[in-house]
């Protein structure tokens, strides 16, 4: 049962706001030093032992009590309550003060207020100059009070939470908060309870000694994680008693790697036993499948890795916010000079004088101030009065105007998702204006790119490929198979071996392998049922488990194999080729053992599966089956002559064959393997079919069927691999029952359980790149070692050693080429691989690796090492048992996305760790390659080889540029409508692995390469690391100083998120770290296409325009009073009251300008999508830079002159005062700078409309008011009854009416001329806008084949789209290669080239007829069509090799991506 708190409930997503609510989950950071400095800051490290600073040393708390707690040595560490607030009641005020005198605005103001109390130099009222900074300060504390205060809620909630805590005094665990619990203390743990504490493991209910975490809550990942009793207290019999415990425990310090542990357990007898991460049960985690846990606690309170995680996000600074920083000096240099200009006049007209005029009073000593100190206060007194020159209200209107656009971006419905019922994420408020201005984004592929949810569509078993057609068939109509269906296709009835004739499925299997990755929504069926804030349905949250990952239909061929192997091992049919029996059988176990997925009840809360349902008998003894395994032992042993033979004659065949029809041929091995190789073999086993009979087929797997999983059992993986593999086994009828750490049990096809003994699980690791599993055969007692893994690494661990068997070597060798053809070919089609292998082992060999194993379990140093290295010692000498294929889907609207975005002028980079045949042929399917680019493949581990590389490409790209310079120059010029003669130029894409970075990056040639990529149109990183991955990225924004975009979904996309200017998270199945690290979450990658190319033009051109605008205002307000300088003797006096200057920025004009950077709308949403090319108005700054800012204060001057001369000229021979002289310029000021903003937006609602009249309005009111009521407010003046006059004053309405025209018509002129005379496209799009909705797209699509045909981009290939997404994962053909298209196969073996190999399809769908049609259309345009560009290019043939390098080396490092024909490899 769940605990209780004691003041209220504590939901999941309060301690999601809590500990995450801005977090930068920085895994791989350097921690022992930041820890330490934290802990400096609490006074702890000074008070401990210089010997423990580096490790910490826990002992029990109950030996001490409370009267001799001063001698327990946990008394230094944190206790476990929190406290994330800043403030106190106490220290709000004077901290909060002086955390706002940070800003060096606030600190000029407050220098100008507290000027203005001298008395030589004040301008106006010293009380009255406070009130801007004060309002802008006292704005500022009360929001960081409130906010302040929903974290002191949030502490509270979280340390009254309740826990179970042993008491010495009662021998009883009693409940306390959680802010009571202290490092040393032992807390026992209920199922369903979250954790209050980092907690060594040290008692579990489970009679293995396992506890289950769910990490939600942690890092959004909802698979169960193992945790293990600490070794040594793994027996379970007696019930655990703190009271005995008196060892001592020895760990690191605190740091916030939620991956790594690292310490020992010092026993009284001075044994050490090593604890690592598996004994861990970290803070915010929840206890999963176990009744009860009990630990002590290690790390508490703000020394939990939870809490050492939550380190803040980095702030970020926006682009515009640099821009205005810079203007805002250059406003201070204006303000310098105006001041200085007053000065110095001042002292000129002061010098004027003969007699000192009677306005200058001596002091008490009749002594005058010296002029040049005269001149001084003149300007100190100047810059009280300019101070609004600085625009003090602009931070805080930037800071509500980006609050006004994310909850704009928050609340868009297109930027929902409905399947996963989340809405996008800001979690940064500051840099909302640079979504509009990115030039590189930086993405992942698995996850981001594609959905990962893995479906199984592929599999070679024994040399033999399967393509699961009708899987295929299923995953392409998107109709999910209701459980009725997949019931009636487990019961269908197969024809006898033999009747069919070897070519009979050969139509049938060649159906197209098409990933989705179209623009049509999926089914609802497809979604996976998945709700981070819904938490309350009956039915748990189970990862990995959508309909489309979970249901298979299995593979006709394969099926029958499956089922006829287990029906004739029944019948004891003496003539089965028993090799190939056990190799299918073998597959689909290691396919269900070799893993680490557990079985759970599906409802809520979730439990373990630890024992079989179960069954009813399948007719099929256990002892009957041993004695079949038997049999099938020996049988494995001596080969037959007829299976021999045939193998070699397939061998023969295969080789001879293989370059002339690739296709057909390998079509025909498979299907000669079907028959089981050989005339004899056929025959005999034909009659051993017929034998059989279909009767008994079926008689057997209807009783399987009925044995089958419960429907309320789910499959609960630590991947997506994993549970795809599982429920692939699953559909063959080896079911995965249940699992405990020592056992598994497994449901053969025939009903039969069969539980293995588990000995060992080897975990996957990214240095071995595989897992295995070590069990015991419940038939064989054999001891069988399954592992699966990277093919890369499978293939060099196999048996190559000669047993002396020919035959058998041959045979071992041709499964492995061929299996080789299928994994390459599985790569091409951007699947993702896993190779499937075994190895049995005698006892002895067992018993001395199990002795080595215990040894590095034991480790105290170097364990994670020694714990590799036993496992590599076993994984060696492996039988190939075959490899699977899983497609890891792309989402929905990615290709349309990322070319919506390229057309923006924005460069995509995708940065993956898989492997670079899957990433460049997921990069043709998202259409980042297009089939007509030249793409350059650079892989070497060899300085010199890849310096000459790089520089080899770059000239070859150089080369092509200057030849096409000047077709470009006159492509410009010639119409649209006319054909150009030219080819199109070429566009590059370039493809590194993880090697080739590294030695770019350890080589120094960086430029090297930022010079090649800044000439491609794509780049792609493959097989790299997350630390390469966020060196990329700094390298591009540091070196390139442009802006960069990163988007992940897994922790090892945080470094590459934090790097970047904008970090976007998307909310997978990876977790939730990349979200917790991001600024933005989205649920799609296709969301970031309206994001950047809407909201993110939307906020730059919002933002841009008002803070020009805010600059125009104040300069031109400031300059009112300064031209009036010239005609008072300079001597600091002002025609308007001090009241009005003050609220003229602060109450008169500031709603306005918000609601303008907040609603604003240049260009509508659909035309923004339409035109992706209008997002390079904010790619290249053009509404706000230095040209701009120029422009604005020239135009703000000319407008001061105009609002100040005019009622100048007006009133000159006049005999009226200064108010009333002041108060027309003071109201034709306000009016101008109104309509100066309403010129300036492009959109009008009702409340902008609103606003703008109820600023002029509170003005009129405020001014008859406060001049009616003020009497004595400013002596000697007088502004009583000013404004009532002047409103009975013709002149003043005639003024108000002319002065404004005549000041904002230039502005005017120059947008009507700019709208006529060289538009720019954002102007060209507001035009088409006004149109009627049909012409309007015409328009649009005029606009967008004139911008295409001004460009360089390469035209559309002259096959469809359907076809190149069909040819997408097969061919790549570009003009530049045509001659080597059109070759044969053997030609293109004898140039090096390999042909596509796309295992045995030879429809007219796709396969050799549309490798030759495409190949033919390619060569037939690239003939037809002129220019230099279109002919062979040579590249590799004419260079020379790389000194100290010979040819055939060089020309190896060349040849990796081999299968991509329009590919020059590197």
């Amino acid at each position: 049962m769940s605990r209780k708190s004691f003041p209220g409930c504590f939901s999941r997503m309060t301690w999601k706001k809590h500990f995450f609510k801005e977090t930068c989950c920085q895994c791989g950071a350097s921690d022992t030093e930041i820890q330490n400095e934290d802990l400096e800051k609490r006074g702890k490290v000074r008070k401990r032992k210089k010997k423990n600073e580096n490790k910490r040393v826990i002992v029990s708390n109950l030996p001490f009590g409370s009267k001799k707690w001063k001698e327990n040595p946990n008394r230094y560490y944190d206790t476990n309550e929190i406290k994330t607030t800043k403030y106190t009641i106490i220290t709000f005020l004077p901290k909060n003060i002086y955390e706002q005198l940070h800003r060096f605005a606030n600190i000029y103001f407050l220098f100008i207020a507290l000027l203005n109390f001298v008395p030589m130099v004040n301008a106006f009222q010293p009380e009255v100059s406070m009130i801007p900074i004060c309002s802008i300060m006292i704005i500022t504390a009360i929001k960081d009070a409130w906010e302040d205060f929903r974290r002191y809620k949030l502490d509270k909630e979280i340390n009254h939470m309740g826990c179970s805590i042993y008491s010495r005094e009662q021998h009883a665990y009693v409940e306390k908060c959680w802010k009571d619990v202290r490092v040393g203390d032992f807390v026992q743990l209920q199922c369903n309870e979250i954790v209050p504490a980092d907690i060594l493991l040290l008692h579990s209910s489970d009679q293995n000694g396992i506890c289950h975490l769910e990490t939600a809550n942690l890092d959004g990942e909802t698979n169960l994680k193992k945790r293990r009793v600490v070794m040594g207290f793994s027996s379970q019999d007696t019930v655990f008693e703190p009271e005995f415990f008196q060892n001592t425990i020895i760990c690191e310090m605190p740091n916030n790697d939620l991956n790594k542990f690292k310490g020992y357990m010092e026993q009284p007898n001075h044994e050490q036993v090593g604890l690592n991460i598996e004994n861990l049960l970290l803070r915010g985690c929840t206890i999963r499948n176990t009744e009860t846990a009990v630990g002590i606690v290690i790390y508490a309170g703000h020394e939990t890795k939870a809490m050492l995680n939550n380190s803040g996000a980095r702030y970020k600074r926006s682009r515009i916010e640099q821009r205005m920083n810079r203007d805002i000096f250059s406003c201070v240099g204006l303000l310098f000079v105006m001041c200085l200009v007053g000065a110095i006049g001042h002292g000129i007209w002061t010098g004027k004088f003969w007699e000192h005029p009677p306005y200058d009073v001596p002091d008490w000593n009749g002594n005058f101030v010296p002029p040049v100190l005269a001149g001084f206060y003149m300007f100190l007194a100047m810059i009280i009065l300019l101070q609004i020159l600085i625009p003090i209200s602009l931070y805080m209107s930037i800071e509500l105007v980006k609050l006004g656009q994310v909850f704009l971006i928050h609340n868009d419905i297109d930027l929902y998702d409905e399947e996963a019922d989340l809405p996008i994420q800001c979690r940064a408020l500051t840099i909302t204006e640079d979504l509009g201005q990115i030039q590189y984004i930086f993405s992942d592929k698995t996850g981001t790119l594609t959905e990962n949810k893995m479906v199984f569509r592929r599999c070679t078993v024994d040399g033999i490929e399967f393509s699961h057609q009708e899987n295929d068939r299923r995953l392409k109509t998107q109709r999910e198979l209701d459980l009725e269906d997949f019931a009636k296709l487990q019961h269908f009835t197969l024809p006898p071996m033999g009747l069919e004739r070897p070519g009979t499925y050969k139509a049938s299997t060649v159906r197209p392998l098409r990933r989705c990755q179209s623009d049509r929504a999926h089914s609802k069926g497809h979604a996976r049922s998945r709700s981070v804030g819904r938490r309350d349905s009956s039915q748990s949250q189970v990862a990995f488990s959508s309909p489309i990952e979970k249901d298979v239909t299995p593979d006709s061929r394969l099926l029958r194999r499956v089922r006829e192997a287990a029906l004739q091992t029944e019948s004891f049919s003496p003539f089965l080729h028993m090799k190939t029996s056990t190799s299918f059988t073998d597959f689909f176990l290691a396919l269900a053992i070799c893993n680490t997925v557990l079985v759970s009840t599906a409802t809520e809360p979730r439990q373990r599966v630890t024992t079989p349902p179960p069954t009813k008998p399948s007719g099929i003894t256990r002892e009957k089956i041993h004695q079949i395994f038997q049999r099938l032992k020996l049988a494995s042993l001596s080969q037959s002559f007829s299976s021999s033979q045939s193998s070699s004659q397939l061998g023969a065949s295969f080789s001879a064959k293989s370059s002339e029809e690739p296709l057909a041929v390998l079509e025909r091995c498979d299907n000669d393997n079907d028959g089981s190789a050989g005339s004899g073999g056929q025959e005999l086993q034909d009659k051993g079919s017929t034998e059989i009979g279909t009767a008994s087929l079926d008689e057997v797997f209807r009783s399987a069927t009925n044995t089958s999983l419960p429907a309320d059992v789910c499959y609960e993986a630590e991947s997506p691999d994993e549970a795809a593999l599982v429920y692939a086994a699953q559909a063959y009828g080896f079911v995965l029952v249940s699992r405990t750490p020592e056992q598994v049990t497994v449901q053969l096809p025939q009903g039969t359980l069969l539980t293995f003994d588990i000995l060992y699980t080897l975990g996957f690791d990214s240095v071995r790149k595989r897992m295995s599993v070590v069990v015991r055969h419940p038939l064989t007692r054999e001891i069988v070692v399954y592992t699966k893994g990277a093919d890369s690494v499978i293939m060099d661990l196999l048996d190559s050693s000669s047993k002396g068997d020919i035959s058998s070597d041959k045979r071992m060798k041709r499964i492995k080429e061929r299996t080789q053809k299928h994994l390459d070919y599985y790569a091409h089609d951007g699947l993702r691989t896993l190779c499937i292998a075994k190895k049995v082992l005698n006892e002895d060999d067992f018993q001395k690796w199990a002795n080595f194993r215990q040894e590095a379990e034991a480790a105290i140093d170097n364990r994670e090492e020694l714990l590799i290295e036993t496992a590599q010692h076993l994984e060696t000498k492996l039988t190939l048992l075959g490899a699977t294929g899983i497609e890891d889907r792309l989402q929905d609207g990615v290709p349309d996305t990322i070319v919506s975005l390229r057309e923006a002028g924005i460069k995509i980079w995708v940065l993956t760790g898989d492997k670079q045949e899957t990433a460049v042929n997921i990069a043709y399917s998202c259409k980042l390659l297009n089939q007509r680019d030249t793409v350059f493949t650079i892989n070497t581990e060899n300085k010199e080889t890849c310096e000459s590389l790089l520089n080899l490409t770059l000239e070859e790209v150089k080369k092509n540029y200057e030849r096409d310079k000047p077709r470009r120059k006159i492509f410009g010029i010639i119409p649209t409508s006319l054909p150009s003669p030219e080819a199109p130029s070429p566009e590059f894409g370039l493809v590194l692995d993880g090697r080739t970075l590294r030695i770019i990056f350890q080589g120094g040639l960086e430029e090297k390469l930022l010079e090649l990529a800044r000439h491609c149109r794509s780049v792609l990183c493959c097989c790299s690391t997350p630390l390469q991955k966020s060196m990329v990225v700094k390298l591009v924004r540091r070196q390139l100083k442009a802006m960069t975009l990163c988007i992940g979904d897994g922790a090892n996309d945080v470094s590459m998120i934090q790097a970047a200017d904008v970090g976007i998270g998307i909310s997978g199945q990876e977790g939730m770290q990349a979200v917790m690290a991001s600024d933005f979450a989205i649920s799609r990658f296709k969301h970031l296409k309206k994001l950047l190319l809407v909201h993110g033009h939307w906020c730059y051109a919002r933002l841009a325009k008002m803070v020009i605008y805010f600059f125009y205002k104040n300069v031109c307000y400031v300059n009112l009073l300064f031209w009036y300088q010239f005609f008072c003797g300079f001597s600091g006096n002002t025609m308007l009251d001090y009241w009005q200057m003050i609220l003229f920025n602060l109450l008169f004009t500031s709603v306005p300008p918000l609601l303008f950077g907040i609603l604003d709308k240049d260009v509508s949403a659909e035309t923004l999508l339409h035109l992706p090319e209008l997002y390079k108005n904010g790619q290249n700054s053009e509404i706000y830079n230095l040209s701009a800012f120029i422009i604005t204060m020239l135009d703000a001057f000319y407008q001061s002159l105009i609002c100040f001369f005019v009622p100048y000229l007006t009133y000159k021979d006049s005999d009226i005062d200064v108010f009333s002289f002041g108060n027309p310029i003071n109201t034709i000021a306000l009016l101008t700078i109104l309509l100066h903003q309403a010129l300036e937006m492009k959109t009008w609602t009702v409340l902008q409309l609103v606003a703008m009249l109820c600023s002029v309005a509170l003005y009129l009111i405020f001014s008859v008011a406060y001049n009616a009521a003020c009497l004595l407010c400013s002596p000697p003046t007088n502004p009583y009854w000013i404004m009532q006059r002047q409103l009975k004053d013709p002149t003043f309405y005639l003024l108000c009416l002319i002065t404004p025209i005549v000041a904002l018509l230039p502005r005017f002129f120059i947008f009507a001329l700019r709208g006529t005379l060289g538009a720019s496209l954002v102007l060209r799009a507001q035009q088409v806008e006004k149109l009627p909705k049909e012409q309007q797209d015409v328009e649009i699509q005029k606009l967008r084949s004139r911008k295409e045909a001004a460009s360089s981009a390469p035209v559309a290939s002259p096959a469809s789209n359907d076809d190149l997404d069909q040819s997408i994962g097969h061919l790549c053909v570009s003009p530049f290669l045509h001659p080597a298209a059109a070759l044969s196969p053997r030609d293109t073996e004898n140039l090096g080239v390999s042909a596509p190999d796309p295992l045995g399809r030879s429809t007219y769908e796709e396969g050799y007829y549309f490798f030759n049609r495409w190949a033919e259309e390619e060569s037939a345009a690239a003939d037809s069509s002129a220019g230099p560009s279109s002919g062979h290019h040579p590249l590799v043939a004419s260079r020379e090799a790389a000194p100290g390098q010979d040819g055939k080396d060089y020309l190896k490092s060349f040849n990796y991506h081999r299968r991509s024909v329009s590919s020059v490899t590197l």
